[in-house]
């Protein structure tokens, strides 16, 4: 099993949930709005502290616990979406799953 974390910009999110529905063995995700900002470039001069506390950007960060034969196929899939070629097109990663289950509560049929 594989974790894959994505944080991407908001305006990407329903493409790429079309995109990843759409997939064979696509487990279903989760996804937060979070803030974020960059590394500090070399190219932005600060001036004020205001500057420095109001440079986070609104992302959408999209949590996907997938079977090891999909993972690759979801990563690709989210890098070739959440990609716009500027600064700020977000992060993708996948990490090593030991143990995951499905937890949920059956309803009861009827009589």
């Amino acid at each position: 099993m594989k974790e894959i974390k994505a944080v991407i910009r908001p305006n990407k999110l329903t493409l790429l949930r079309d995109a990843l529905v759409a997939l064979p063995g696509f487990p279903g995700m989760t996804v937060s709005k979070v803030e974020g900002c960059s590394a500090p470039s070399r190219h932005i001069v600060r001036q004020k502290i205001k500057d420095e506390l109001t440079d986070y950007s609104p992302k959408v960060r999209v949590e996907i616990i997938a079977p090891d034969e999909v993972a690759e196929a979801i990563f690709q899939r989210i890098t070739e979406i959440a990609q716009t070629g500027h600064y700020g097109d977000g992060l993708v990663w996948i990490t090593d799953i030991e143990k995951a289950a499905f937890v949920f509560k059956t309803m009861p049929g009827p009589g």
